[in-house]
């Protein structure tokens, strides 16, 4: 208990002691004090608080304390009692913000503004005997959910009738700002006076236009209707008709942003005279370089005003003003060279739009050839800005070697390139030395992505070493594993490991291998801060690093908490727990399911009314059903944020938890703050729950949630759509925002709606499914979308002379680039009727589409017969870029392939979908290709052959080098092969790494997959404590006759993770006492604990779990206490 609270209770004592009875309890307290007290008995606790602070502020209460004391006993209440009270409350509007919300709004306006002002103060009090800091309760409300929902709707709905006084203005804004507009929806924005004042109308719009960018759609068109209204309202037109546009420069600048809204209509009645005064004011370009979400339409309707005005749009500085507005520019064929050439330097920022890149694209394409009618591309290309990212693999194998590294400078700032695109460059601009240095590497920038694995394990030592620390580092992430590797290679040949250690970060250290890493004996533990390591790594640095520190120091480095056992978590008296726990707290996404389990029983056995509530789900379902509801809204407030699938990784149980969790709710979304509340766990509803538990008032905010949700099931999708069509009924009805901010749940929609939508918004639906690029999308909008834009281009069908086309649709470039997954509705026929222009252009786009069968694939692979010549013709570039489309290649395909290089070989095997046959024939093409032997392949090479290596015949795998094989044994562990190849690559394992029976954890962490392959005689024999460091795709490709073999002391200690992944196959092969064990794991119960025990003593979350609550509660004792003392 807080040394205050036991000050308050011994003046409690006393003050009761001391107080009399008389006829009138209240008589002889002034009616001030009495209202404040009738407040708080009435449960009005704000209140009665705020207006106990104002009272204070001026007056003493000593020597009514015993007068007070007698009042409340009148009332049937006490000092206790009203304690007790008051923290329950404010406990109680911190997890249900609801509650809070409806308390304020009950408030007279100025009541409110009162309690409004001394949150917002952030003031800190000196009340009784402690401090009270209303910025750090306003701070913590503020971080739960629906906390900062129930401070602005609440603000918004009290101030509105009130908005033009100072005290209700300025809290508008400030919440508004504090939360970002997210909450501001559409109705609320068309409550507000039309009739504001003026200096009232512009401090409002101010945070409108600065909070643009984060509201939705439809708020943003409120909000300008808003605007347009009240604008519209005070424009006084000149002269005597009384006629005119009410839309003068001044109300351009004014609108900012929201200038996107005008309707056409009103832009074509724009003055010319008040255009031309628009497009000079000094900050007009800075506006119109800010409207992202500009349409076509709009862009040209202003520029068609702007033109007529008297500007000369090719005019350098008047395209210099235009803004976002060039991305539209529509008169190509007018301008020359030179205007062409400044036209596309000012298109740069054109990749700030929201959509339409397809025509920016096209726009780029065209201005690109009018430059290059006066000059060479090798003249030109450090003076065609971003555009030359559209330049086909023609154009860049025709630049020179000189004009590519004269231009290098401007090459490598530019985005978009693609990897065919960097390889090409990079080729040039190494040209025939074959040498890469410090100095090159800095200059490359992103293109680095194109450079060859050997080309940097071939780089000096102290170069590659240099280079890592500098400009290497900033593309680590982006480099294939196939080029980290490499260079750690390169760096642990030629350095000490300690040293490499120290020079390793992020991705590149993730890549250094357990083998190199067990030379490491010692190791200063701060070295590590701000490391990422795997968890093999953590593992074993855990202990290098431990030599007698406390735990709580050591998890407190970088990523060390990864290599946790829950050994070491057991072994912490409740001293040395604390301190971890503590530590823990902020660093749960850094643990495995397994390490959260034993944290979570080491909770309940040394402090259960401290648990998280988040750990409580990892311990068996029945505990969940019997803990107190007091842990309700707090396990639903974790949950909400975390990634379930990690947690629990058991579906059955995870949705266990769900049920228990929704309980919290009373199985029902009831408003917008049960949205708040449930978070991310909206997306694990059942289709059932979304079907008839989701009441209409939070379907809006559920809509949002839902759109973030990326594994839906087909069901869910389905319930959703019902949802949507009930909420907001036929699409005939829509406006395009609605579709907007709907954005892929628009894809869940019938094929009739969606073609209602396509009807209506052509465009808005193109640009959706650009946007939803990449998702398992329903067939229906592929197939709308797919006929909305062939009906959409009739006019400009590309007729084709190519036999047995006539009639065909041709695919184009930019139809494929708009079309994305849509693309597989092309037929055979139409494809293969494509120009070779097209398919080149078009062949990386197209390869990358999962969408595509496999008599599509063949139809592609035809083509790019066609436009490139013989397949042994065919350069590693052109290999690359075909993506999927490589799939279709057959077997004496394969073998015409130049394969020599593993940067092309590690591209392909990025491909899942390969045949045995065909994974064959790329592991000859490249042993003969590359002049290796099995025993000679570098670390690099196991890494880029990924899957390949599968189709290795046993004896082959016996000639891999088992230190090579150690070296790669991490990336080679993510590996599913045959069991024969697992067996004899964990051959090489135990070479590397000894008998697997004498194996610690952080080994079999690091072989992954491949201890797969161990006997029936060493599974038996291997400790329990190991087996949750198996991978999950290791237990999975157990043979059933070898993991069957497991003892059921072993499979209680799997973790949730493995135990989850078991086969049915496996499962069939166990016994019933074995299969006990394996559910015990599952649920994740304790084999060191009966679960009775944890059921007798179920952990109940108290306020010592929730900080907030201490706080109130010393808020509210110090109010009352001030006054009796």
């Amino acid at each position: 208990m807080r040394g205050s609270l036991w000050i308050w209770l011994v003046v409690l004592t006393l003050c009761q002691a001391r107080s009399t009875v008389g006829a009138d309890p209240g008589e002889n307290l002034p009616a001030e004090l009495r209202q404040i007290l009738d407040k708080l008995l009435d449960e009005k606790y704000i209140e009665g608080t705020v207006k106990a602070l104002e009272y204070l502020r001026e007056n003493t209460v000593t020597k009514y304390y015993a007068d007070m004391l007698q009042y409340l006993r009148s009332k049937g209440s006490s000092m206790h009692m009203l304690q007790n009270s008051f923290s329950n409350y404010f406990r109680q509007i911190i997890l249900q913000p609801r509650k809070l919300a409806t308390d304020l709004h009950q408030m007279d306006t100025s009541t409110f503004l009162l309690s409004a002002k001394y949150f917002r103060s952030g003031m800190s009090i000196e009340i009784a005997f402690t401090t009270f800091d209303f910025g750090d309760i306003k701070n913590q409300l503020m971080q739960m959910p629906g906390g900062n929902r129930s401070l602005f709707e609440t603000s918004w709905k009290k101030c509105l009738p009130f908005i033009s006084s100072f005290q209700c203005l300025e809290l508008v804004i400030e919440t508004l700002r504090l939360t970002s507009g997210i909450y501001l929806q559409p109705e609320m924005v068309q409550n507000l006076p039309k009739d504001l004042h003026e200096e009232t109308f512009k401090n409002i719009t101010t945070v409108f236009k600065e909070l643009y960018n984060k509201m939705a759609a439809r708020t943003q068109r409120a909000i300008y209707e808003w605007m347009r209204q009240t604008l519209q309202r005070s424009y006084k037109p000149p002269g005597l008709s009384g006629s005119g546009s009410w839309i003068t420069a001044e109300n351009l600048w004014f609108l900012g942003q929201y200038i996107v809204h005008l309707p056409l209509e009103e832009i074509q009645k724009i003055n010319l005279n008040e255009i031309r005064l628009f497009i000079n004011y000094d900050n007009a370009t800075k506006q119109l370089d800010s409207v992202y979400d500009i349409t076509p339409a709009t862009a040209k309707a202003f520029q068609e005003r702007i033109d007529a005005s008297g500007f000369d749009l090719i005019n350098t500085s008047t395209v210099y003003r235009l803004g976002l507005l060039v991305c539209f520019f529509d008169n190509v064929q007018e301008l020359d060279a030179g205007e062409a050439r400044s036209l596309l330097h000012q298109m740069i920022k054109c990749n700030r739009l929201k959509g339409f890149q397809v025509a920016v694209r096209k726009l780029k394409s065209q201005l690109l050839e009018l430059v290059l009618k006066n000059q060479t591309l090798n003249e030109s290309l450090d003076s065609i800005s971003d555009a030359i990212a559209g330049l086909s693999f023609t154009q860049l194998e025709s630049l020179s070697a000189e004009a590519v590294r004269n231009a290098i400078s401007v090459l490598r700032t530019v985005t978009g390139w693609t990897k065919s695109q960097m390889i090409i460059l990079i080729d040039k601009f190494i040209g025939d030395s074959k040498q890469l240095s410090v100095f090159n590497i800095s200059q490359l920038g992103e293109l680095m992505l194109g450079v060859s694995a050997g080309l940097l394990y071939n780089m000096s030592a102290e170069g590659l070493a240099q280079a890592v620390r500098g400009p290497l580092s900033e593309h680590a992430a982006q480099l294939s594993a196939v080029q980290r590797m490499a260079v750690v290679t390169k760096m642990v040949e030629t350095s000490d490991i300690s040293s490499v250690l120290d020079l390793l970060n992020g991705s590149f250290l993730k890549e250094l291998s357990l083998s190199s890493l067990l030379k490491v004996k010692d190791y200063n533990i701060t070295r590590l801060d701000h490391k990422e390591l795997r968890r093999s790594q953590a593992l074993y640095l855990y202990n290098v690093v431990s030599d007698g520190k406390p735990g709580s120091e050591i998890i407190s480095v970088g990523e060390l908490a990864k290599g946790l056992t829950c050994e070491q978590i057991q072994s912490l008296d409740n001293t040395t727990f604390l301190p971890v726990a503590e530590v823990l707290k902020s660093n749960l996404d850094l643990l495995s399911s397994h390490q959260l389990n034993c944290l979570a029983w080491k909770y309940q056995q040394e402090a259960p009314t401290l648990m998280p509530p988040l750990l409580l789900a990892t311990l068996p379902h029945v505990v969940l059903e019997d803990a107190a509801q007091s842990v309700c809204r707090l396990l639903l407030f974790s949950l909400g944020r975390a990634e379930l699938q990690l947690i629990i990784p058991d579906s059955t149980k995870r949705n266990e938890v769900i049920r228990r969790a929704f309980q919290c709710l009373n199985d029902t979304l009831q408003d917008e703050y049960d949205v708040d509340v449930l978070g991310g766990m909206i997306c694990n509803l059942s289709p059932q729950t979304i079907k008839t538990n989701i009441s209409l008032k939070a379907l809006t905010e559920a809509f949002m949630q839902f759109r973030s949700c990326k594994n839906l099931s087909n069901d869910q999708k389905i319930e959703i759509r019902n949802k949507i069509r009930e909420y907001y009924s036929t699409p005939t009805a829509w406006q395009p925002e609605l579709i907007q901010d709907l954005g892929p749940l628009v894809t869940f929609l019938s094929k009739e709606d969606l073609t209602i939508v396509a009807e209506k918004f052509p465009d808005v639906l193109l640009q959706l499914a650009l946007d939803v690029e990449g998702m398992a999308i329903f067939q229906d909008f592929l197939a709308v979308v797919f006929s909305t834009l062939i009906r959409a281009t009739e006019n400009d069908k590309l007729s084709s002379l190519t036999p047995g086309c006539r009639g065909f649709t041709v695919p184009s470039f930019d139809q494929i680039l708009k079309l994305a997954n849509a693309n597989s509705y092309w037929s055979v026929q139409e494809l293969s009727c494509m120009s070779t222009q097209t398919f080149i252009k078009s062949v990386e786009h197209l390869g990358a589409l999962k969408s595509f069968d496999m008599i599509q694939l063949i139809a592609l692979k035809d083509k790019a017969k066609m436009a490139w010549g013989p397949i042994r013709s065919w350069k590693k570039y052109q290999v690359v870029a075909l993506g999927r489309i490589a799939l279709a290649l057959n077997e004496s395909e394969i073998k015409e392939l130049e394969l020599g290089s593993i940067d092309t070989v590690a591209a392909l095997s990025q491909q899942k979908e390969w045949t045995p046959t065909q994974a064959r024939s790329m592991l000859e093409g490249f042993l003969r290709d590359s002049g290796l032997t099995v025993d000679a392949m570098k670390e690099w090479d196991l890494v880029g052959l990924g899957s390949l290596l599968c189709a290795m015949t046993d004896q082959e795998v016996i000639f891999l080098s088992a230190s090579t094989y150690s070296a790669a044994a991490a990336r080679i562990s993510e590996i599913v092969c045959g069991v024969e190849i697992l067996q004899e690559l964990l051959k090489k394992a135990r070479y590397g790494f000894g008998n697997v029976t004498a194996w610690d954890n952080f080994i079999l962490q690091e072989v992954g997959t491949v201890a797969a392959g161990i006997r029936k005689e060493e599974i038996k024999m291997l400790n329990e404590e190991l087996m949750p460091y198996f991978r999950p795709a290791a237990i999975a490709a157990l043979p059933s006759e070898v993991f069957k073999e497991l003892s059921p002391k072993q499979l209680a200690n799997l973790g949730p993770e493995n135990a989850a992944i078991v086969t049915e196959s496996q499962k069939a092969a166990l016994s019933r006492e074995q299969l006990s064990s394996l559910q015990a794991a599952v649920d994740g119960a304790d084999s060191n604990h009966l679960i009775q025990m944890l059921l007798s003593a179920s952990p109940i979350l108290n306020s010592s779990t929730f900080p907030e609550g201490n706080l109130l509660l010393g808020w509210a004792a110090c109010i009352i206490v001030y006054f009796v003392s």
